[in-house]
């Protein structure tokens, strides 16, 4: 499984629309759609500033990331950023395959 973030800043019908189903069921709706993808959301909290939501989720790759940014995106409800999260280990393994590369012009 990979780690995302995912993070969402709301549309003016988006946040009508939540308000009005209830932050927790809209909340409740995201976990059940992770799931149906073979993931895990880990932590989803609503937040002040430069985004209004943001969501860690395991899914099984990042096609699957990619759909769900897409879906969420689809909607209008969202303007959605997504990042994936890699531990100390991942990037030591991506450090030990950098290939020699020069600046440009150097």
């Amino acid at each position: 499984m990979a780690k995302f973030l995912y993070r969402l800043r709301y549309t003016q019908t988006g946040l009508e629309g939540t308000i009005k189903e209830g932050f927790a069921k809209r909340e409740a709706f995201f976990r059940e759609r992770v799931a149906s993808l073979g993931g895990k959301t880990e932590a989803a909290y609503w937040a002040y500033g430069d985004d209004d939501i943001v969501i860690v989720v395991d899914l099984p790759d990042a096609a699957t990331a990619t759909g769900l940014s897409l879906a969420l995106a689809r909607t209008g409800s969202f303007r959605v950023t997504t990042t994936v999260l890699m531990t100390a280990g991942e990037m030591d393994a991506g450090a030990a395959r950098s290939p020699k590369y020069r600046a440009p012009g150097a």
